[in-house]
């Protein structure tokens, strides 16, 4: 990096990319790709391709955590702080806000015509970072192979997510020596301030649970807070991967919502800036509200907040030091190219997954065997949404039109649609 920037600087772009990180990790990777790369430089594309392998690994929104990592390499752990939580708090508040609306109010066919012009346009920004993540990751034929099995496995067979990355971390170690130049590291890792920087993370992360356990013996907020706290450690693979699992335990395990507020908490969340794990906060909001009225309910969201995110700063200022080093060893880089290849088709699952969903009002999950297919119902085609859909890709793709713009646009134009 030639030009470190300033706190200020950074602050702007990182506050760009909060209010325009609609889409998925795929679109929000993409687009800190595009800010801090191509247009700006302030990482490289192996520094950027490391640190998206590394965040790739651990528990946690990928997309945070690698815009966490970006911040730090950039601007130090102030930087990372600051990346970080730029890129949750503008969807953090549009949850919150939303989510008391959903409460006072319930069905609202306004917010959902707005809603269905916004998911149009997000199939088309994750398509876009799906051509642009493959562009860089898929170089040869065996990468190309990776990402087809790799698609193959979550989306007919459903294997585990950590499998997939297992396996394909384990061809690339064994089949992609290292053709690229990496320095190895000459400064040693000190361990000793990497374990300072773990024991202050676990007591900020804990601190809040602890102090609620102790003197407050709120057994609803102490319960909120340690299921989330279980869950931020489970949660590899991005949202979609710990879903059906969260899904199981609030809505039939715990009964804090119904079936019902679960996909519509999975709809705000995939309609609002920010990682997708924010459907976390629209859970605590709701449970805390149906607990003990609105205050409860804004404590419980906030609490949820805190132990999801907590633990993504922990994980990446605790390795982010290790990244180069991991990214100069040979046989690791070859595993991490592995991964990478491997993410594609675990994107391409995403997109697909989203794309029909949006497009169709009615998908039915087909099983033979161990095989599932996805089929949707030719007859729930929304024409609106596919119609906005087309507008979307030709602003987009060929226009070049910014996002924000877009998705603008795309949401007034299906409200006006459906007051006809």
């Amino acid at each position: 990096m030639e030009n470190r920037p300033t706190l200020s600087q950074s602050v702007r772009i990182w506050s760009k990319v909060g209010l325009l990180s609609f889409g998925g990790p795929a679109a929000q990777i993409a687009l800190m790709h595009r800010e801090i790369v191509d247009r700006k430089n302030w990482l490289s594309e192996v520094e950027f391709l490391n640190a998206l392998n590394f965040c790739m690994l651990l528990p946690g929104p990928e997309a945070m955590q690698l815009a966490t990592y970006a911040g730090w390499r950039i601007n130090g752990v102030l930087g990372g702080l600051i990346a970080g939580l730029l890129f949750v708090i503008p969807g953090a508040l549009v949850i919150a806000l939303l989510a008391s609306v959903y409460v006072y109010f319930g069905e609202l066919p306004l917010v959902n015509a707005l809603f269905l012009g916004v998911k149009s346009a997000v199939v088309i920004i994750v398509i876009e970072a799906l051509l642009r993540v493959s562009k860089k990751a898929l170089k040869t034929k065996s990468h190309r192979m990776i990402a087809a099995i790799s698609f193959i496995s979550i989306f007919f067979l459903n294997l585990p997510y950590p499998l997939i990355v297992f396996g394909a971390a384990l061809f690339g170690y064994l089949a992609f020596p290292n053709k690229d130049n990496f320095e190895p590291i000459s400064q040693k890792q000190l361990i000793h301030k990497t374990l300072i920087t773990i024991i202050a993370w676990l007591i900020i992360w804990w601190a809040p649970i602890l102090i609620i356990y102790l003197f407050f013996d709120y057994q609803f907020l102490t319960e909120i807070m340690i299921f989330f706290s279980k869950l931020a450690v489970v949660t590899f693979g991005g949202a979609y991967a710990v879903l059906a699992y969260m899904a199981q335990e609030v809505v039939s395990a715990k009964d804090w919502l119904t079936a019902g507020e679960m996909m519509d908490g999975l709809g705000l969340a995939e309609t609002t800036p920010g990682p997708l794990i924010l459907v976390t906060e629209f859970v605590g909001f709701i449970a805390g509200y149906k607990e003990g009225g609105i205050i409860t309910a804004i404590i419980a969201a906030f609490l949820t907040l805190w132990v999801t995110f907590a633990p993504c700063f922990l994980w990446i200022f605790a390795g982010a030091p290790y990244i180069d080093w991991i990214g100069s060893k040979p046989r690791l880089h070859g595993a991490l190219s592995g991964i990478t290849a491997a993410v594609v088709g675990v994107i391409l699952n995403l997109s697909t997954w989203f794309t029909l969903h949006v497009l169709f009002e009615s998908v039915n999950l087909l099983e033979f065997g161990s095989i599932t297919v996805l089929l949707p119902e030719i007859s729930t085609l929304n024409i609106t949404a596919a119609v906005l859909a087309l507008f979307s890709a030709w602003l987009l793709l060929k226009q070049d039109w910014n996002i924000i713009w877009i998705l603008i646009i795309n949401a007034l134009l299906a409200a006006t649609i459906s007051t006809f």
